[in-house]
């Protein structure tokens, strides 16, 4: 999903563990033994309320929701925690008087395409703990990117532009080490009442090291400065993403 979370689908895996929870424990333990980093880890019988469980005990937890469990941890759940419930979308249930998973489920599938369209039918089926979607592996990555919440919000852009160069240090890694490389920066702003702002940028060349990155990053960046509001969060994505051999590859060739 990012650099730091992944789906994982263990009803087959490699070394016959019946049990997904262990699993997810022996996942932790290698991930502090190679890197020194806590993971959390939620395990369930689908993804979105893996999901769920992944983020209830953050951070350094762990927590399963059995197929017992699934529906009444929904219900109780308020919406803006749901997976792909975003702030105007989570005001909009607020004002249909729909708060809380309870409140979603009560409403009838048509009611809810009405108002979200195609979302409708999923929010209809995860209020009821349901969620179909498989867990694919080989799907094709459209970006990479990497995000920071800070514990004091930043107010300058000097603090700012220091802060990008930690999460451009992570995208970068990432890119070094699968080869890929995009032409497409996206900037994302998170401020302390919660607006959230994206600047982008694309090139007709792909981005070919980590000084150019962190240049057009920080080119995003300082015109947002100064800031009537602290900046609690900052993100950088890199999209338009291809292999490096595959952006050398001329795209016709012309007979001899």
């Amino acid at each position: 999903m990012s650099l730091d979370e992944a789906y994982l689908d263990v009803t087959e895996n490699l070394y016959g563990i019946i049990s997904a929870t262990q699993i997810a424990e022996e996942i932790r333990a290698r991930i502090r033994a190679e890197t020194g980093l806590t993971a959390s880890a939620g395990v369930s019988y689908n993804k979105f309320l893996a999901k769920l469980a992944s983020d209830h005990r953050k951070p350094d937890g762990l927590f399963v929701i059995t197929p017992k469990m699934g529906p009444e941890f929904v219900e109780i759940l308020p919406v803006r925690k749901f997976h792909g419930v975003g702030p105007a979308t989570a005001a909009k249930m607020g004002r249909l008087g729909v708060t809380t998973g309870l409140d979603l489920r009560a409403q009838s599938l048509a009611f809810l395409q009405q108002y979200f369209g195609k979302a409708g039918s999923y929010y209809y089926w995860a209020a009821r703990g349901v969620d179909e979607r498989p867990v694919h592996a080989d799907r094709i990555r459209k970006s990479v990117g990497a995000e920071n919440t800070f514990p004091a919000d930043l107010f300058t852009y000097e603090a700012a532009r220091d802060a990008l160069r930690e999460i451009v240090d992570k995208v970068w890694g990432y890119c070094e080490g699968s080869g890929l490389r995009g032409r497409t920066v996206t900037l994302k702003v998170k401020f302390a009442n919660f607006q959230q702002i994206t600047r982008s940028r694309t090139g007709q060349m792909q981005i070919r090291t980590r000084s150019e990155l962190e240049q057009l990053g920080n080119s995003l960046l300082e015109p947002l400065f100064p800031v009537a509001k602290g900046v609690r969060l900052l993100g950088v994505s890199l999209s338009s993403l291809a292999t490096e051999e595959a952006e050398r590859e001329p795209e016709f060739s012309l007979p001899p």
